[in-house]
């Protein structure tokens, strides 16, 4: 059994201990936490630990679970590493560019598995509108966004996560992977706008933000994400690849609303439109919830650990997805286009 270290216990890290509280491939022998937090009945046994740097040295883990704030990934992925476990880090892999080479670094020298919580790669219906969009060729349009009407408690989380990220980068890194898997084309240039919808955010951050990336191959995608009580409930989710070959749609299902954490990966159908041929509905009406997604994404962590796994290319996708949404923040804050390294 993989003997694995859980850190942060927000909404995610819940999630992810509960997948590996089930999954006969780990053994989850330590939780750690600023503060106490109400547990589920699986989880209620272990007792909440504060510092990471104890419970590292004593529970000397196979594998380190990440789910904390941001900016604090990529030393904790490091230390971990360092200490000889393999890591699972949410999304996204750090704030900056060199802290996520730093980790992939890290990474290779020491041989430990890193994986990075790009959920949506473990979701059938996206799975299957990457390999649809791809059939049709590009150049492609991708039309994207995830904006969430929080409130109360959503607004809270959403608050505390703006201390260090913006919306767009926060959930971008997922969505422009999907772009890229389906263009495989470099991305050249970002251009990004935001604004400041709320008083109750610092005066530097915004909490609305859109941008467009433009694509090696000549594909171009626009992807757009707003927190807070005064977003639209109305065309929060859009989810349009399109193409000379026609278009692929993911629909959203009714009644889930922009907040639900289900909603977020929730998509039960898929529309393919070839060009002059009519549309296609294929049903996924038994696709994963949010729960159901974390415990595949836990099963292939260990497949990558047992059956060793190469996931130099998944890590390198996760710093480019990181590196196109700071363009996009820094395009918000300059007022100027960024330009990509190649």
């Amino acid at each position: 059994m993989i003997r694995v270290l859980v850190v942060g216990l927000g909404q995610m890290g819940q999630s992810h201990a509960l997948a590996y509280a089930t999954d006969p491939a780990f053994d989850v022998v330590g939780l750690v936490n600023r503060s106490d937090v109400a547990l589920p009945d699986a989880l209620a046994h272990l007792p909440i630990e504060r510092d990471f740097d104890v419970a590292l040295a004593r529970l000397n883990p196979d594998m380190v679970a990440i789910a904390t704030y941001s900016d604090s990934h990529a030393d904790l992925a490091i230390k971990a590493m360092q200490a000889g476990a393999h890591v699972f880090v949410e999304k996204p892999l750090a704030t900056t560019v060199a802290d996520c080479e730093r980790v992939a670094q890290v990474a290779q020298d020491t041989g430990r598995k890193l994986m990075v919580g790009h959920i949506l790669r473990h979701h059938p219906t996206w799975q299957a509108l990457i390999a649809e969009a791809r059939a049709l060729r590009g150049p492609y349009v991708f039309r994207l966004n995830l904006n969430q009407r929080s409130t109360g408690p959503a607004w809270e989380i959403h608050k505390a996560l703006m201390q260090s990220t913006p919306p767009i980068v926060d959930c971008g890194v997922h969505y422009v992977d999907v772009m890229c898997q389906i263009t495989d084309a470099a991305p050249v240039e970002v251009r990004g706008m935001g604004l400041r919808l709320s008083n109750e955010i610092a005066p530097e951050m915004y909490n609305y933000g859109h941008f467009q990336v433009l694509f090696e191959d000549g594909s171009c995608g626009w992807y757009e994400a707003g927190w807070g009580p005064m977003m639209s409930e109305t065309a929060h989710f859009v989810k349009d690849v399109v193409s000379p070959g026609g278009a692929v749609s993911l629909r959203a299902p009714i009644g889930v609303g922009s907040a639900d954490v289900e909603g977020h990966t929730a998509a039960d159908q898929l529309i393919v439109a070839p060009t002059g041929q009519g549309e296609t509905l294929r049903d996924f009406a038994h696709s994963p919830g949010h729960q159901g997604l974390c415990d595949r994404q836990a099963a292939a962590m260990a497949r990558a650990i047992t059956e060793d796994h190469d996931l130099s290319r998944h890590v390198s996708d996760a710093v480019r997805s990181v590196a196109i949404c700071l363009a996009a923040d820094e395009s918000v804050r300059s007022g100027q286009p960024v330009r990509l390294k190649p």
